[in-house]
């Protein structure tokens, strides 16, 4: 059996993508004498003895990339209504529950990609299939103080029109800036930033 499968069969990982994550993180270790290091489609025994180093803390990497950041800009989320532009697997979004929000609208343009976990939160509002681009207030349980946007193919530029006219009178935004999207990829060397 896979190593990725079997750290998910035994309810280690939710998923074989979040399994893999931890393996190729340093994070699993086979304990068996003489074991090689872990990689995720490493063929093991179904009784194979593993050690997981470190539990992710967040749904997925996002939530260390948003807790980065909102330690680095000082920024309280306690008792805040947020909106998570581009929740994808939710790692902003719990984050932000974990920092003491008192809920999320997980924004995303596809669908089924939302953690389960945060899918039976009664604090996470879910708007799948849903542009950021074409967000309305209409669309929105609440108009959220603190704005987040990990978004990906697309500009922010296109974005935060509408982000901000979801928003309210006095919100704070972190987001996500990635140079390939803002100035073109022509203008990004091979190494990335």
């Amino acid at each position: 059996m896979r190593l990725d499968a079997l750290l998910t069969q035994r309810g280690l990982f939710p998923s074989r993508s979040r399994a893999a994550a931890a393996v190729m993180a340093g994070d699993v270790r086979l304990t068996a004498p003489g074991a090689r290091t872990a990689k995720p489609g490493q063929m093991v025994l179904i009784d194979a003895e593993v050690e997981v180093t470190e539990r992710a803390r967040y749904v997925s990497r996002g939530g260390i990339k948003l807790e980065n950041a909102l330690g680095l800009l000082e920024l309280d989320v306690s008792g805040r209504r947020c909106l998570d532009a581009g929740a994808s697997t939710g790692g902003f979004t719990d984050c932000l529950l974990q920092a003491g929000a008192i809920d999320v609208i997980a924004v995303d343009v596809g669908y089924g990609e939302l953690a389960w976990s945060l899918r039976e939160d009664p604090r996470v509002h879910i708007l799948e299939r849903t542009n950021a681009r074409q967000l309305d207030a209409e669309q929105l349980p609440y108009r959220p103080d603190l704005i987040t946007a990990d978004l990906s193919f697309i500009s922010l530029t296109k974005v935060l029109p509408a982000l901000v006219d979801c928003a309210a009178d006095s919100f704070d935004a972190v987001v996500m800036v990635k140079p390939q999207f803002e100035v073109g990829r022509d203008r990004v060397g091979r190494g990335g930033v």
